[in-house]
């Protein structure tokens, strides 16, 4: 593919305090090539370094989310920096200070599907279907695995999974794996109202909030307890000494 030619398949937009990623690669179903995964590594790795923007809006153009990744590799070399470039950006948008937001206005398969649930929110319009197809080429989808547990119950979602059939935005939200299902033309108006609601709130406190939340989920309730003392001690010292 000659990506020359690809007028900036995902636009990058700082308004603010919020920053938008737009999936711009429509022609192809919105497929994140290696050059948007660069472009979206290099401005995560930024953020987490010298954070500016307190709301990540991912969206795209078109009326498909994102139906994939493109698999250009052919060799074991070229595989592998495929695969780890897609962790990058996965471990990135996890633990970015940002509070994160997937507005999914169309399909979104696979990669895209798995992007949009590692998001803190996800909206989705009641339109659109989902789906982790890998596995009807014979591919296990490792790299959602990895996290989809800590998302639903295995029982639930295993089966999405091994059989790659398409489910419907409230089957995905009865399973845990999105947040909201939108009316399609109420979803950028709700994922705005958000987005606003986000940053009404006080911006050390809510980076903290998730960076908490995320920790938790990972530690055992001893290490939890013992972090939430020294949380609640600091935030309670830095709101006092903010009056």
């Amino acid at each position: 593919m000659d990506y020359a030619r690809l007028p900036d398949p995902v636009v990058i937009d700082r308004s603010g305090e919020i920053l938008t990623f737009t999936l711009n690669n429509a022609a192809a179903g919105n497929e994140i090539t290696a050059p948007m995964f660069d472009a979206m590594i290099a401005v995560l790795r930024s953020e987490a370094t010298l954070p500016t923007a307190r709301v990540l809006r991912i969206r795209a153009s078109g009326e498909t989310f994102c139906t994939g990744r493109e698999r250009a590799g052919t060799d074991a070399v070229s595989i592998h920096r495929e695969v780890s470039r897609l962790i990058e950006l996965k471990r990135l948008l996890r633990a970015s200070p940002m509070i994160s937001i997937a507005e999914v206005q169309g399909d979104a398969l696979g990669f895209g599907f798995g992007l949009a649930i590692l998001c803190d929110f996800t909206l989705v319009a009641g339109s659109a279907k989902l789906a982790f197809p890998e596995m009807r080429k014979g591919l296990p989808p490792a790299a959602i695995m990895a996290y989809l547990g800590r998302y639903a119950l295995p029982k639930q979602v295993f089966p999405m999974l091994l059989f790659g059939d398409a489910i419907t935005p409230d089957a995905a939200l009865a399973a845990g794996l999105v947040t909201r299902v939108c009316a399609p033309d109420a979803l950028q108006a709700d994922t705005d109202a958000l987005v606003e609601r986000i940053l009404s709130l006080d911006e050390t406190g809510a980076r903290q909030c998730k960076s908490f939340f995320q920790s938790a989920e990972e530690s055992s309730l001893e290490h939890n307890f013992r972090c939430a003392t020294e949380t609640l001690t600091v935030s309670a010292l830095r709101l006092m000494a903010s009056k």
